[in-house]
């Protein structure tokens, strides 16, 4: 099984370019398949992560032409002959189901079973399929399968009990090629939205208000094909950051959209980190860690859920008391029991983690339970005391473009050991040795 071997005590040093947020290629792939002209799609700055590569598995498997090289993805739709998803893909990753979206607005039916993703609590997709029925399609369940169907769709007025990212996305996609205009309420406003929004009307879409509480689309006859920059990973950003910060070290974040962290930068500023704002990045000065409080994880723009775990990393060496409220995700303190191995002082009551701050961090045998969990590890680790191996990182390989070669990068001790080795080719791990590495279970 393929691990992280950590080394702690090593401050970061330098700077990492971020590429394409993985939360923003996702819905932009599939929105590909509304492509309906000769030209392919060409999305740039893709990072090279698992979900790009299952994405890529499931619009092949609808007859998409996929190809991937150098950051770029090239996606052809002139094939799609399939409205199947299989219950194999499908379990994979979450965001598989805002395939149904752009699926009936292309075909006019999908049939797909509940999706899979990491175990962060309970995710329903009523709103999803609410939103799909007041379009205009009919869904019922056969065997195992959600299968929705429609004559065409039509504009309709919808009001979202939750600014569900998800949701918003397969709205939007469904919509742009609906009759007459659709306008969703309660949308959500991450700038993943924006993102999406962009390159629909890059296709030849006319949708507005993204970024705001209301999305309006007025539908067309058909879309055609773009060539696609992705918005930076702000929560990859966040993440390397936070690194930073824990490790008293002095880390750059470039290539990013700074005002996506403006929640992000106050809490950290309120945990006593310094921060340095650029025009297209964001830096760690050092400075002295102290306990905030209480922070709630929100929809935007509120504090991000997806950083809610490396953020507790962080607050394991603050002077004082925090509590972390989860708001989003009922089931994201997983990582809690894998950070009291390393003599982490925390405890939990339903949605709430109170986090005894200035704890000397210790090496253990550790698992990542999630994507962002497993990156709350590796950033544990790197401010431990002695070795922590970080177990089950395939799902940091999901969101995290090579964590172990960027991290050596900025100075970190850190190699990934197994039988799967980083695809990215003349990359060599630093050379130093793991002695004593600890053999007790996780």
């Amino acid at each position: 099984m393929t691990c992280f071997i950590v080394e702690g005590g090593y401050a970061l040093e330098g700077s990492v370019e971020v590429k394409g947020a993985k939360n923003s290629m996702l819905p932009i792939m599939a929105a590909a398949i509304l492509n309906s002209d000769k030209r392919e799609i060409e999305l740039e700055n893709i990072p090279d992560i698992g979900d790009m590569h299952m994405k890529k598995k499931i619009l092949q498997s609808l007859g998409l032409q996929v190809s991937y090289a150098s950051n770029v993805l090239h996606l052809d739709s002139r094939e799609l002959c399939s409205h199947t998803i299989s219950a194999a893909l499908m379990k994979e990753m979450r965001s598989s189901i805002i395939i149904m979206g752009p699926m009936l607005a292309r075909l006019g039916k999908v049939r797909v079973t509940y999706p899979g993703g990491c175990s962060i609590g309970p995710r329903p997709i009523d709103l999803h399929l609410k939103g799909l029925e007041a379009l205009g399609a009919r869904i019922w369940e056969e065997k195992g399968f959600i299968v929705a169907s429609t004559p065409g769709l039509r504009g309709a007025e919808i009001h979202l009990d939750y600014p569900s990212v998800g949701a918003t996305e397969n709205l939007l996609m469904a919509a742009v090629l609906a009759r007459g205009n659709t306008v969703v309420h309660n949308a959500a406003r991450e700038p993943e939205i924006v993102d999406l929004q962009n390159f629909l009307n890059a296709m030849g879409a006319q949708v507005r208000g993204a970024g705001t509480e209301t999305l309006r689309i007025k539908g067309v006859e058909a879309l055609g094909s773009c060539r696609y920059r992705i918005i930076p990973d702000r929560i990859v950003a966040g993440t390397y950051l936070m690194a930073g910060a824990i490790t008293g070290g002095r880390v750059t974040v470039r290539g990013i959209i700074p005002s996506h962290l403006d929640a992000v930068v106050a809490k950290m500023q309120e945990a006593g980190v310094v921060l340095e704002v650029g025009e297209d990045s964001l830096s760690v000065l050092n400075g002295r860690l102290k306990a905030v409080g209480t922070l709630r994880t929100l929809p935007y723009p509120g504090f991000p859920t997806d950083l809610q775990s490396p953020m507790m990393a962080l607050l394991t060496r603050a002077g004082g008391r925090s509590n972390i409220v989860e708001s989003v995700f009922e089931a994201r303190f997983k990582h809690v029991e894998e950070l009291k191995r390393m003599n982490a002082r925390i405890s939990v009551e339903g949605r709430t983690a109170l986090v005894e701050g200035c704890a000397v961090l210790k090496g253990a045998v550790v698992s990542a339970t999630d994507l962002r969990a497993g990156a709350a590890l590796v950033l544990a680790g790197l401010a431990a005391e002695g070795t922590t191996i970080v177990k089950e990182i395939r799902h940091i390989d999901r969101g995290y473009e090579y964590l172990d070669l960027t991290m050596q990068k900025l100075g970190a001790h850190i190699i990934r050991s197994g039988e799967e080795q980083p695809a990215q080719a003349g990359q060599q791990n630093v050379a130093w040795n793991v002695a004593d590495v600890p053999s007790h279970p996780a």
